[in-house]
């Protein structure tokens, strides 16, 4: 009824990890695994890993509701992705280890600070940060990738084919982080599209309706999204902080 996967290690040091489906529930242990089988398990892998962490997406949606051109949104996420590359690739080949519970309490926080960053710029005010998004996705991308290495320890990199399976798990991590990102900006401008809609049917129809000041009446649907993307991090932040001190 549902996907396993299963990781084998011998004892001369050789690793295999295998995706049983419904579809393909056997395997023969003698069998060789093509290069193209391990990479499209381990493809599979990161989009469904980025899929399912929702403390990475909310943290990229955070960096969407920041006010951005389509050009400096672009250089933002890119600036994620390259530090989050360089981490997941640190870490997995052994160069960098940090314990898990510090990285994804700071994780968290990332997603408090955005979503801070988001309000505040509802309100008016612009900081250093607002101004320079790519520097603060660059900084907290480079904690998110040491949290995308703690699933790759979990599953193990087969031996012999470590560059492809670690090339191709960070494919798929930026291909589902595309498909989110694609997702929610459609869903911004369908509301934007919706919403123009109903102000051109309200101003036709004024006598019924009550305008405030200036004559709007959108609803600030990005600050609503930011403040409960703060409130969801600050809990993030005290359950895992108290993981720290009370593992």
């Amino acid at each position: 009824m549902t996907d396993a996967l299963v990781r084998i290690s011998w004892l001369d040091g050789r690793e295999r990890v295998i995706r049983l489906t419904p579809d393909q529930p056997e395997w023969t242990l003698d069998q060789p695994t093509s290069e193209f089988q391990v990479a499209q398990t381990y493809f599979v892998l990161g989009v469904e890993h980025i899929l399912l962490g929702v403390d990475h997406l909310l943290f990229v949606l955070a960096l969407i509701l920041l006010k951005q051109s389509l050009r400096q949104l672009i250089g933002t996420i890119t600036a994620f992705t390259t530090a989050h590359s360089i981490t997941l690739a640190a870490a997995v080949l052994g160069y960098i280890h940090l314990p898990s519970a510090p990285v994804e309490a700071i994780i968290a926080l990332s997603i408090l600070l955005a979503a801070r960053e988001a309000v505040r710029q509802g309100h008016g005010v612009f900081s250093l940060t607002s101004r320079y998004p790519w520097a603060i996705a660059f900084a907290f991308g480079l904690l998110h990738g040491l949290g995308f290495a703690g699933v790759l320890g979990e599953i193990g990199l087969p031996q012999g084919t470590i560059p492809q399976a670690l090339l191709t798990f960070n494919l798929g991590v930026e291909v589902g982080q595309l498909v989110f990102i694609t997702a929610v900006l459609t869903a911004i401008n369908l509301y934007q599209k919706l919403l123009k809609l109903w102000l051109g049917y309200a101003i036709r129809n004024r006598e019924q309706y009550s305008f405030g000041e200036g004559g709007g009446i959108g609803i600030p649907v990005a600050t609503v999204v930011a403040y409960t993307l703060g409130a969801i991090a600050c809990y993030w932040v005290i359950e895992r902080s108290l993981l720290i001190v009370f593992p």
